[in-house]
């Protein structure tokens, strides 16, 4: 199989080692693709091909796939999700979504409630949401970091810049102990243009169907936009690394945004070379043999 190549990765990688601002990229982009009748073809021949791959990374046994997604309200996140990996064999693919910690939670280290989620070699595993909320809701409100009662922090004037950059290092660390490790670590930014998220918001509103999926906090927290621009700006900086890139993916197409994502996780897929096992001769002689007994019946 050869490697999708309709995108191009300097528009949407945010490249380690380089000062990453996400004005610096296009939340419209779509690539060479005409437009969303091609998009969707494109995407379900992906998910045709990421299912065989899916066989073939369960039967090889040596990795599994990380998928994170984070983004502002209304981005899409959800329905990537539910667009991309439709096609998989659910017993292979987990989604997981973190909402506000429990108590135990906040009794642990900010991670710890992600290491029972991690996947199974062979597997999946998806965070809608993930550990970065620590660095994007929590940096854009430091008052709940005084929740996780943490030594040395007893107000927010505790907080300063050599926190954020501990918390940094700590997920490169993990990141690329799981790397090491056989995990295939895919972080995508879903990025909705402030315009588009308006809309979308909007349409929720109008939408009785949609209602359920509005919440009044979410205009509360778009007056926080550009505070979280910079949060995000910030945690692309320094954690796109080349164990663990991030993609800041154009939003406000919901049609690339999705084929988009499949192409990103197809590419990676074909990097490994995965196939499936070959026995060693003696295998096959015992298969032969059992061949021989149901034959015989």
């Amino acid at each position: 199989m050869k490697k999708k190549n309709l995108l191009y990765d300097t528009d949407i990688l945010a490249k380690p080692g380089k000062k990453i601002k996400v004005s610096d990229f296009n939340p419209s982009y779509k690539g060479i693709i005409n437009g969303k009748e091609d998009g969707v073809k494109l995407l379900e021949e992906n998910i045709a091909q990421m299912r065989e791959l899916q066989s073939k990374l369960y039967a090889h046994n040596r990795y599994s796939f990380l998928l994170i997604f984070q983004a502002m309200d209304a981005a899409g996140k959800d329905g990537t999700i539910k667009h991309v990996m439709s096609g998989l064999n659910p017993q292979g693919c987990q989604v997981y979504s973190f909402k506000t910690p429990s108590v135990e939670e906040l009794d642990h280290d900010y991670i710890w409630r992600t290491y029972k989620c991690l996947p199974e070699r062979g597997n999946f595993g998806i965070f809608n949401r993930s550990y970065y909320e620590e660095v994007l809701v929590v940096k854009v409100h430091p008052e709940f970091i005084l929740g996780q009662h943490l030594p040395g922090i007893k107000s927010v004037d505790h907080i300063g810049k050599d926190f954020w950059t501990d918390r940094y290092r700590q997920i490169n660390d993990m990141e690329k102990h799981l790397t090491e490790n056989g995990t295939i670590v895919l972080k995508f930014f879903l990025n909705v243009s402030k315009e588009e998220q308006k809309k979308r918001f909007l349409e929720r509103i109008d939408d009785p169907a949609k209602n359920w999926k509005f919440s009044s906090n979410d205009v509360k927290e778009r007056q926080y936009w550009e505070d979280y621009m910079k949060a995000y700006s910030d945690m692309l900086t320094a954690t796109s690394t080349e164990y663990a890139p991030w993609h800041v993916i154009p939003a406000d197409r919901k049609w690339f945004m999705r084929y988009a994502v499949s192409n990103i996780i197809i590419n990676r897929m074909l990097e490994l070379q995965l196939d499936y096992p070959v026995l060693p001769d003696s295998e096959k002689a015992k298969l032969e043999d059992a061949k021989k007994m149901l034959m015989a019946e």
